[in-house]
């Protein structure tokens, strides 16, 4: 029989107890399928949640006494009081609801992806002519079921409507509630209202949902970028929907190995995709749930080289002179002659541009890093032609409001109404402006290390790719066959 004792800790904050036992592998299995437990290098020793029903688990109550200044922990058995006789009324009372049907309440979406309460019991005639009096009322051919508006004066209203007619079952509909409280309150803290769907959250256990909300709040104490934020919280939501009611913080280094490659082999994603979602569960082992070292035995795939994909200058400048709204055409402009990603023209403020210097200032751009970059003397040209045209107050492209930046899917369609036209590639998009800039400044003589500079590079490396799509490094290089057939016209 192995001795097990118990005691109450601090441990990150967090109150847990210590479950202290002689090593034993089928103790530590049956520990972990049944609780939240976890290993801690401090006590060297594992540790369960200090809730009520641990403690009633464990068949003990800890209780804190002061003494002499020291804290003394006290434990005792918990004796079950004796189940109190039912008085006869109300025994009957439940007797008579056991013989009612019950009416199950569960959530459905509707055609417009509206939330609703749906109705499910048993074919009842005067059940059925109960709920369709209920306000706003709906039938479903799809879901096969009458349904109402997902909120309170409606559920309100369906239960007094319904009371005393059947047993109600709204188990399912508040488990459905609770997610989506939770689901509102990422979307809250993340800021991604429009991007982030609260049915796609649904599918998450409430477990893990719970650890997928502090991981996000880890990441924002640590003033990760909303983009990475919003890259992250997607590629962990995946994974804990793969895992169903499995508790993503037992899981260990073997079973995410098995998921990685259940997702290259099944799935087929990309490595790009693979580097992702591991750099996402890695944050979340290590920087969350603190499994230092996690993902040191779990190999990553390497990654494709790919090289930047260029428009010619000609092309570059025919697009442009095509363009004849003034605002499209000092977007395009602007991107290309500075090398700049699209939020970074479009996060743009009038007081980024200064002419007496010929630069424009990027405000902490990739990375959180501000950089200057050059002014081309014709862009400023046709920005002052765009401002004494439209306007803007505070955002140099301002979108559907002054307060509002142009969004960068408009921009990007602007490109594509632009140069799609041309026969270009389908891998052609926005961000080839900022490689043809760099590809043609180096054609042009441009010293490499101020090409990474005014991209802000921060490794060399990333910046010599484009010595790869140089035509300047190729055009000396004669192919063998112009030499062979060159020789055959001699002869």
């Amino acid at each position: 029989m192995i001795s097990i004792t118990y005691k109450p800790v601090v441990h990150r904050g967090e109150k847990r107890i210590l479950v202290i036992f002689a090593k034993d592998e089928n103790m530590i299995n049956k520990l972990r399928a049944k609780t939240d437990a976890r290993w801690s290098k401090t006590h060297t020793a594992w540790h369960i949640a200090d809730t009520k029903e641990h403690r009633i688990k464990c068949k003990l109550f800890f209780e804190a006494e002061e003494k002499n200044g020291n804290e003394k922990t006290i434990a005792r058995l918990i004796i079950k009081p004796k189940k109190a006789e039912m008085p006869a009324e109300k025994k009957a009372s439940e007797t008579a609801l056991k013989k009612l049907p019950t009416l199950i309440f569960k959530p459905i979406l509707n055609i417009d992806k509206e939330d609703r309460i749906g109705f499910f019991v048993a074919g009842n005639k005067i059940i059925n002519d109960a709920i369709k009096r209920l306000p706003e009322v709906k039938w479903s051919e799809t879901h096969k079921c009458w349904n109402i508006p997902c909120n309170k004066p409606n559920y309100q209203a369906a239960c007094n409507a319904l009371q005393g007619k059947v047993m109600l079952d709204n188990k399912p509909l508040t488990f459905y509630l609770q997610k989506r409280k939770i689901a509102n309150a990422i979307q809250e803290r993340t800021g991604h209202k429009k991007t982030v769907s609260i049915h796609h959250t649904m599918e998450i256990s409430h477990y893990n949902m719970q650890l997928l909300l502090r991981t996000v709040e880890q990441l924002q104490l640590k003033a990760y970028s909303q983009s990475t934020i919003r890259t992250y919280k997607n590629e962990i939501g995946i994974f804990m929907q793969t895992l169903q009611n499995e508790k993503a913080d037992i899981l260990t280094n073997e079973d995410v190995r098995r998921y990685v490659h259940y997702c290259i082999n099944k799935l087929v994603l990309s490595e790009n995709t693979i580097h992702s979602r591991l750099n996402a569960l890695k944050f979340m082992y290590e920087q969350v749930l603190g499994n230092e070292k996690f993902f040191v035995k779990i190999p990553r795939p390497k990654k494709p080289i790919q090289l930047p994909k260029v428009i010619s200058e000609e092309k570059i400048l025919s697009g442009l002179l095509s363009i004849k709204n003034i605002k499209h055409k000092a977007i395009l402009m602007t991107a290309y002659s500075a090398g700049l990603r699209v939020s970074e023209v479009i996060h743009l403020k009038i007081t980024d541009v200064n002419s007496d210097r010929m630069q424009i200032f990027i405000t902490c751009a990739k990375g959180k890093k501000d950089r200057m970059v050059p002014l081309a003397k014709v862009t400023l040209q046709i920005l002052r032609e765009y401002v004494k045209a439209y306007k803007p107050k505070e955002w140099l492209f301002e979108g559907q409001s002054a307060k509002q930046a142009y969004s960068s899917r408009s921009a990007q369609a602007i490109f594509n109404e632009i140069y799609k036209k041309m026969g270009l590639p389908k891998t052609i998009s926005f961000h080839s402006l900022r490689h043809s800039f760099a590809t043609h400044l180096l054609e042009n003589g441009t010293d490499i290390k101020y090409i990474q500079e005014m991209l802000g590079h921060n490794d060399i490396t990333t910046t010599l790719r484009y010595t790869h799509v140089s035509k300047k490094s190729l055009e000396n290089i004669e192919s063998p066959l112009d030499k062979i057939m060159r020789k055959n016209d001699k002869q």
